[in-house]
């Protein structure tokens, strides 16, 4: 059997250009999105079974890198500080056939890492409701960003509408997840809004 080859050094968090007001999170509106955008991106449902519900293509995960993060940047979410240390941060591509559809990194306690993410290539949601426990999400933050990183990975230039939202079980956070998703969804969602100027 081959070794599944480490995965590279993390890539550095994406700029944000825009963010949202607390309210227009808390109140799952904003103005700059189209009603299906504002389903996916302030809505609590799985990210992974709305791209697999669009497509109708299994999603896979491509594990960028996952490696200890000490120090997050000054581009991480806010709500990290409410995990225990030592931090693990994760990025992944998530790709449905051909189409390479979002981007996500996400981090963790290093103890509910190695409890949770022991099968690296599955989809978070997957691995945290694989003995049906329950979890609770909350959005926490909407953006939008610019990566050089994320204009390879899409195909196309940015910038690129992001969330970030943290997973709760027993009324403590497990996890912040920061996603980033392609201008291809376009196709299926239709026109996301105009940029903020």
């Amino acid at each position: 059997m081959t070794p599944t080859p480490e995965p590279a050094a993390l890539w550095p968090s994406p700029q944000p250009l825009w963010q949202a007001s607390a309210e227009e999170v808390v109140s799952a509106v904003s103005p700059r999105l189209s009603g299906s955008w504002r389903l996916l991106l302030l809505g609590d449902g799985s990210p992974t079974r709305h791209l697999q519900s669009l497509t109708g293509l299994e999603v896979e995960v491509e594990v960028i890198a996952m490696a200890p993060d000490p120090h997050p940047g000054a581009e991480a979410p806010a709500e990290i500080a409410e995990l225990e240390p030592p931090l693990l941060r994760r990025q992944v591509w998530l790709r449905c056939g051909q189409d390479t559809l979002a981007w996500a990194e996400s981090w963790w306690n290093q103890e509910e890492a190695d409890r949770h993410l022991q099968e690296r290539n599955l989809p978070i949601w997957r691995s945290l409701t694989a003995k049906r426990a329950e979890l609770y999400r909350e959005v926490d933050g909407l953006a939008l960003v610019e990566a050089p990183l994320l204009e390879q990975g899409f195909g196309q230039p940015g910038p690129y509408w992001s969330r970030h939202y943290r997973f709760f079980r027993g009324g403590r956070e497990l996890t912040v997840i920061r996603e980033v998703f392609a201008p291809a969804l376009e196709r299926w969602l239709g026109p996301a809004a105009h940029i903020p100027s």
